[in-house]
């Protein structure tokens, strides 16, 4: 059978650096189109399609240039390359578009790639709100200029093509027609224009002598750029603000705007009596309706786009207060002319626990149902939009426009109220750095915020419809250049295609992430709004109350049996899936899963449904796709890198024998783990690029066994890879020659540093590290500097462990920490005398561990400026200091 290219070779830093970079694309992507969550980056996902497509050449750097160029944004619509390979795809599939399918689409970047190679490509998704999107990619676009248009040729401009043309036409329609009726109630000032109300929630102080109405604010910046923030004073028990900074009043010395009413914990000290209201009264409070919300600063643009700011008045306050009554009325206007209740009364995810359902908290803050994260005048807006999205809808069919041209505009307008629903909620910040409301969805959850920024939807300002048609706009025209065919979009579980065995030349697949992304539960903010404004178009997409959440493949604690049935739920899902991916392959295609979950647990999960599944790993590729600015924070891990596994049908050997695959395993690793070495691959996302190597080697046996015919768990034979991976990443970063002369607990410090950095651990992850480096985890926890807190492991630098506690210890890495704490404290001669006592003075293998885990560790660590600040001092004539290059695992940088 003949190989693919990505089975021999692949430009893994190229793609890499295309696909980080790509987060920053800001004109046309398809993350602009509609929110969805852990998209892969259309870079990856380009480049990838091609090379498990095409066979494999000759002059493989030739090709593997081509590829590192075909991954290029701007080579996404450069015909020069896109004729070249999808000639290439031609030719190997004998002239016929291969037949591709991704059953787990999502945000749809691997299906609209291979749709841009001129594949004939199968979108599926078991999400509601993700088929309508990826319709509206793969879908719609091609289809509707062919359905309306005299010729095929698909023109880039507004002007020309009749998809951009329809689409402005009647979203001006729509906007215009709001804007008559609720226009009203965001007024406007001379040669000013309102683009946001900054809100904050406010308590009673629970001090029964003061009982001052405290505004709960993190902090008072407005505009940190231009210094201008809002100063808080206490006059008569009443809490007063003013603007101050340049154009406004005078700042005072005392003011420092990053300190609000609210300090971490959630504790809210009074700014009169400094009574310390604490989070479970707050939380209290909120579940009994006592917070309430107050109207704080208007946000104001002028013609040239300079924002100001004002403290609100009573015409602001009035606005809302008619806003408020209109609602009243509205809303019973639509519920008999709509058939349902305007305004969503389904409930939000209870949150909490210990799957991917734990990533939202709004019950806490009284928020039940989806109608409670919006105020007001937010709810009146968005039902307005969606009413007007309605009557296009109507006045489209009673002017003529057939029932699929009519479906599909409005389904694009719907998508305009989408983006207006994201930034008009009160989970949206405002952002004083940038000095703009940004929307709820940075991390893979929903969460509570004190302060919000109301956007005004008329304003043509961010979160307001003039911005969201501009972005959707450029998307469109990026999704109707340079695609000849569109592509087909089902609504079925992975685990149950309806295609025929044999269907798909290749199986391109980028299923759930085990505990990472509660999909179901993020996407019912939309799905609430999308039933009211074209559910009736798609009543097998909107039939149920809330998304489908019963074969949806995540892993959930909230089922019946906790946390354990959910794993087991996941992986028996999970295995189905790949099951029916290989049922529908022909037996001569190729399947490419990509995966990204940070914890060894997840993993082994992917990796048992694999081999459940009969498919055998042939190779695997770790490619960057984050940011190293990531919004998390820098005591937490997460990978950076993506793994793509290839997989074939072929035939698995039915016996191995545990010495011989343990040979192979260590030789194949040798080879592949050098060559990841030196594309730059390290830390956290070298353990997990090794550990999907070795199933290339184990995974192609129908099982293991040992001399006495026991068959060998896949979990000890990751143990054993780990242990590989362990014995050559601390080689490497210690540089050979000294590595067998350091302790177990120095080498798991190491190495800790070199994968983790400073955060913190899930155990099992943990765990895992110090028995491939032969140590006891659960004998040195909270013993030295491994402490464990509930279910993750952290590692202290020498600023946080007692010296004392150390006196005795003989082992390297308590023996550097001492030497930093002297050091530190500017005992230069005790430092001398302590390393020549201690037998280190002047050794190479002591500044070695030091240099390496400095290396390992973010320019913004105590620990590293400790070490950095002792090494220039301790430097010998034959100590070189040679930076690794490394892949680094640092939240903030």
């Amino acid at each position: 059978m003949e190989r693919r290219f990505i089975e021999e070779d692949f430009p893994i830093n190229e793609v890499s650096k295309e696909s980080v970079s790509e987060k920053s694309v800001r004109h046309g992507h398809i993350s602009l189109l509609h929110v969805w969550w852990a998209r892969r980056p259309l870079a990856a996902s380009r480049s990838t399609n091609y090379a498990a497509l095409i066979s494999l050449q000759n002059n493989l750097e030739k090709e593997k240039s081509f590829i590192a160029n075909l991954s290029k944004w701007k080579n996404s619509s450069n015909n020069d390359y896109l004729k070249i390979a999808r000639k290439n795809i031609l030719k190997n599939f004998n002239g016929d578009r291969p037949k591709i399918l991704d059953p787990f689409s999502g945000g749809g970047s691997i299906p609209l790639e291979a749709l841009r190679l001129n594949c004939d490509s199968y979108a599926n998704d078991y999400n509601p709100v993700s088929t309508l999107i990826l319709k509206c990619m793969m879908e719609y676009p091609k289809k509707f200029i062919l359905h309306n248009s005299k010729t095929d040729d698909i023109l880039s401009t507004t002007e020309d093509n009749i998809l951009l043309k329809e689409f402005d036409k009647w979203q001006k329609w729509v906007i215009e027609e709001s804007e008559k009726e609720i226009g009203k109630f965001y007024s406007e000032e001379k040669l000013y224009s309102k683009v946001a109300t900054y809100w904050v929630h406010v308590m009673t102080c629970q001090n029964s002598l003061c009982r001052v109405e405290i505004p709960l604010l993190k902090q008072l910046w407005l505009d940190k750029k231009k210094n201008i923030s809002l100063l808080l004073t206490v006059k008569n028990k009443n809490i007063f603000f003013k603007i101050v900074g340049p154009g406004h009043d005078a700042i005072p010395n005392e003011h420092n705007p990053s300190i609000g009413t609210i300090s971490k914990g959630i504790t809210v000290t009074c700014p009169s009596c400094q009574f310390r209201n604490k989070n479970t009264i707050i939380h209290e409070l909120f579940k009994k309706n006592k917070i309430k919300q107050k109207m704080l600063v208007t946000i104001l643009v002028n013609q040239k786009n300079r924002k100001s700011f004002r403290l609100a008045d009573n015409k602001d306050i009035s606005d809302f207060n008619n806003a408020e009554k209109f609602l009243e009325k509205k809303q019973k206007v639509l519920f008999k002319k709509w058939g349902i209740m305007p305004i969503p009364d389904e409930p939000v995810p209870s949150g909490g626990g210990k799957g991917a359902e734990r990533a939202f908290n709004l019950k806490n803050y009284n928020i039940n149902n989806w109608s409670d994260i919006y105020n007001k005048r937010q709810l009146l807006s968005i039902i307005i939009l969606i009413d007007k999205v309605r009557d296009a809808h109507k006045l489209m069919i009673q002017t003529g426009y057939d029932e699929e041209s009519s479906l599909i505009l409005t389904t694009y307008l719907s998508l305009i109220v989408d983006r207006i629903i994201s930034y008009n909620n009160t989970l949206c910040k405002w952002v004083s750095d940038g000095c703009f409301v940004t929307w709820p969805f940075s991390l893979s959850g929903l969460s509570f915020i004190f302060d919000y920024a109301e956007s005004n939807p008329f304003s043509g300002s961010t979160g307001s419809w003039k911005s969201a048609v501009d972005w959707i706009k450029r998307t469109l025209i990026h999704l109707t250049d340079n695609f000849d065919y569109y592509g087909k979009v089902t609504n079925y579980s992975a685990t149950s295609l309806p295609y025929d065995d044999g269907f798909f030349d290749a199986i391109l697949a980028d299923p759930p992430y085990y505990d990472n992304y509660p999909y179901s539960y993020l996407s019912d903010f939309f799905y609430v709004w999308l039933k009211r404004s074209v559910g009736f178009l798609y009543p097998e997409l909107f039939s149920t109350p809330l998304t489908p959440k019963s074969n949806e493949i995540v892993l959930y604690a909230d089922k019946e049996g906790g946390w354990d049935s959910g794993k087991m739920f996941f992986e028996d899902m999970l295995s189905k899936s790949f099951k029916e991916s290989s049922r529908v392959l022909k037996n001569n295609g190729i399947a490419l899963i990509v995966y990204a979950h940070k914890s060894t647990e997840g993993w082994e999960k992917l990796i048992q449904s694999i081999l459940n599944s009969g498919l055998v790993v042939t190779a695997a590729w770790p490619i960057k796709t984050e940011r190293k600015i990531r919004p998390r924070s820098n005591k937490s891990a997460a990978l950076a890198s993506s793994i793509y596994m290839v997989c074939r049908k072929w035939k698995k050997e039915p016996l191995g024998f545990y010495r011989d695959v343990k040979k192979e395993l260590k030789n194949y690793l040798d080879v592949k783990l050098e060559q990841l070495w030196k594309e730059g691959i390290s830390g956290a996302d070298f353990f997990i690029s090794g550990i999907g190597s070795a199933i290339e080697v184990f995974g192609k046996y129908e099982k293991v066994v040992d001399d006495k015919d026991n068959i060998i768990s896949t979990k000890k034979l990751l143990n054993d890879t780990r242990t590989i991976v362990t014995d050559y990443a601390i080689n490497k970063v210690i540089r050979g020659e000294f590595s067998d002369k350091i302790s177990q607990m120095t080498r798991f410090y190491i190495l800790w540093r070199w994968a983790h950095g400073e955060a913190k651990v899930p155990f099992d992850d943990a765990l895992k590290m110090a028995q491939s480096v032969g140590v006891d985890l659960e004998h040195e926890w909270n013993k030295g500097f491994i402490i464990k807190d509930k279910d993750t492991i952290r590692v202290l630098g020498p600023s946080e462990r007692d010296e004392k506690k150390m006196d005795d210890s003989v082992d390297l890495i308590d023996i550097l920490h001492q030497t930093l704490l002297l050091w530190k404290n500017k005992k230069k001669k005790n430092v001398d005398e302590f390393l020549e006592e201690k037998g280190y003075k002047n050794s190479e293998l002591f500044k070695r561990v030091a240099q390496a885990i400095s290396e390992s560790l973010s320019l913004e660590s105590t620990e590293k400026k400790w070490l950095d600040g002792f090494l220039t001092g301790f430097k010998s004539d034959n100590f070189q200091s040679e930076v690794q290059s490394k892949l680094t695992f640092e939240e903030g940088k």
